[in-house]
């Protein structure tokens, strides 16, 4: 991640070496600097065209960084939900776009802050669900065992876990 160009700090920096790559001439170094950065291939043609006069705004340059962050941690499941929480709270604020770009802010730490609120806020499920719950286990059909205690943030907390992490 980040190999080839390095980490941006923020939308201004990946656009200064875009621009640098195309005053240069270096069509494919800009297709590669976008490829680094999540960002669409064909805003990248549409920049090397002319037709858009930057690479990448805040907005795509946050939602690109997300993208490639969360591909190398292979987000899945209620990790991959919790990360397009982020990409929500981009998308409405301003000021999130620009802290999620910061090379000090990471989706890794931020999903370490999520994980160890789930693990501290977690809570005994019922007895009554767990008794009819049937799970897959060594490839057979078995009850659950109890007691089962789960605790995963709701999209408001993940939303303010999120907001402080890369706000706070």
């Amino acid at each position: 991640m980040f190999d080839r160009f390095g980490e941006f700090d923020s939308a201004e920096e990946l656009n200064k070496t875009a621009a640098g790559l195309l005053a240069e001439g270096d069509t494919e170094s800009i297709k590669g600097l976008a490829a680094e950065n999540g960002l669409d291939p064909e805003d990248a043609e549409d920049y090397i065209d002319g037709v858009l006069p930057e690479l990448a705004n805040t907005l795509l340059a946050a939602l690109g960084k997300l993208k490639v962050e969360a591909e190398e941690l292979k987000l899945a499941g209620v990790l991959m939900d919790w990360k397009d929480s982020i990409v929500d709270m981009c998308t409405e604020d301003p000021e999130m776009r620009i802290a999620v770009r910061g090379k000090n802010k990471q989706l890794a730490k931020c999903m370490a802050g999520l994980i160890a609120f789930a693990f501290e806020n977690k809570v005994r499920v019922s007895d009554k669900i767990v008794d009819i719950t049937q799970v897959t286990h060594n490839g057979k059909k078995e009850a659950m065992r109890k007691p089962l205690y789960l605790g995963v943030p709701n999209r408001a907390e993940a939303k303010r876990i999120a907001r402080e992490y890369y706000l706070g």
